[in-house]
């Protein structure tokens, strides 16, 4: 019932599951897993009138699924699948994550969309982490993000396949792009915060296997393992101000991107993690829209006091009124045309991105799944504006380039 993260093809083991299996064949540094295949969702929902949630919301079915039960015997080939991963005992801890058969395509990566489990243990907390990612096809900003891409609602969501594997207990994470140069960004701990954009993470640039140009980001806390539970805590002073990798480290990376590049055939977007000087790849899709090509102007106000600079993260150009938004609760404030203006932006916040005109964030990264998302949708967005929540006023009207990375206050509220 179970298929070995070797064995897995995009048919039974969706899009995540499969490049990391001919990834792992070719020798490359993979965590070893196991896959639970599409055919035990599609199995444990045909029980369930599915359809009929449907007629009620997203929220239905998302709650409908999370009743779903896994059957004993599947459980007990987790038992089993658990000690060869994670040594005889099975006491290891794994990460859980969705491989949905539509998830990491050549034009819609769906990134971020799916929900991950990190630190789990055990064959019983990893069928809940199954059932968790079964039921996540059905969360506000999956069912947005296939709205976006694939019309009505009612055209049935993708099966989804679910990826276990041995968690890499990251002393420094992050994501690389592959392209005419490479771009590399990270920080301290488990990558999590790095692609949900809660942290501006250090970033380098590659170009003929040399390091071109390198920046320290704004990394005050860090996620880490502690036991089942990922905490996050904040990070050193001294490690906040000094960069998370060498260059020699850069360059490794910057090499095996551009292995991972040619084995998949194509630009790569690339989920790394280093632990005990050891890097693994965690996860590879293909690039599905082009990164800026212009440097971001200096971050900061400029001396008219009208305008804030940051990293230039979607491009294209919008105006309309900010919308400074401080979490869910203030969704409903959000107009269409409005210039969403927040912190940063956690993938439940993606419904949002089919009504603004432009994205503004205080933190993140150029490859963070916020900025990916707005590269999809043509969405200009300009990420790590300081204070950016506090200078633009809610309700004044702004202009985003997010081509130069540069925001414009143009008029009062």
């Amino acid at each position: 019932m179970l298929i070995d993260l070797a064995d897995a093809n995009r048919a039974t083991s969706g899009g995540k599951a499969a490049p990391l299996a001919r990834l792992l064949l070719s020798g490359l540094p993979v965590p070893p897993g196991f896959v639970v295949p599409a055919r035990a969702y599609e199995q444990a929902v045909a029980s369930l009138d599915l359809t009929g949630a449907i007629r009620h919301g997203a929220d239905a079915a998302r709650l409908l699924v999370e009743r779903a039960t896994l059957s004993p015997t599947l459980v007990d080939e987790i038992s089993r699948a658990l000690t060869r991963i994670t040594g005889p005992s099975g006491d290891g801890y794994v990460a859980v994550r969705s491989s949905a058969t539509s998830e990491d395509g050549a034009d819609a990566a769906a990134a971020g969309q799916h929900d991950t489990f990190l630190g789990v243990h055990g064959p019983d907390q990893v069928a809940d982490a199954v059932r968790g990612c079964w039921a996540s096809l059905w969360s506000g900003r999956a069912v947005a993000y296939r709205r976006k891409w694939a019309g009505d609602l009612h055209c049935g969501p993708p099966a989804t396949a679910v990826l276990v594997q041995r968690l890499v207990d990251a002393d420094v994470a992050g994501v690389l792009f592959t392209g005419s140069t490479i771009r590399i960004e990270g920080s301290w701990g488990l990558g999590e915060r790095v692609v949900g954009g809660q942290v501006t993470p250090d970033s380098w640039v590659v170009s003929d296997n040399a390091v071109v140009r390198r920046a320290i980001g704004v990394k005050d806390t860090r996620m880490d393992r502690v036991g089942t539970r990922v905490v996050t805590r904040e990070v050193p002073t001294a490690d906040r101000e000094r960069l998370c990798l060498a260059d020699d480290v850069v360059l490794h990376l910057a090499r095996l991107g551009r292995e991972i590049e040619e084995l998949l055939g194509g630009p790569q977007d690339v989920e790394w993690a280093i632990a005990d000087g050891q890097i693994w790849v965690l996860q590879a899709r293909p690039v599905t829209a082009a990164l800026p090509t212009a440097r971001a102007a200096p971050s900061g106000r400029a001396p008219d006091n009208t305008s804030l600079a940051g990293t230039p993260g979607s491009p294209g150009l919008a105006a309309g009124p900010a919308r400074v938004v401080r979490g869910p609760d203030d969704f409903a404030e959000v107009r269409p045309g409005d210039v969403l203006v927040c912190r940063t932006t956690d993938p439940a916040w993606t419904p949002l991105f089919g009504v603004v005109a432009a994205v503004v964030t205080e933190t993140g990264g150029l490859l963070s799944h916020a900025a990916i998302v707005a590269r999809e949708l043509g969405l200009p967005a300009v990420l790590a504006v300081p204070g950016a929540m506090t200078a633009l006023p809610d309700g004044a009207t702004v202009e985003v380039d997010g081509s130069t990375g540069r925001v414009v206050l143009t008029g009062g509220r």
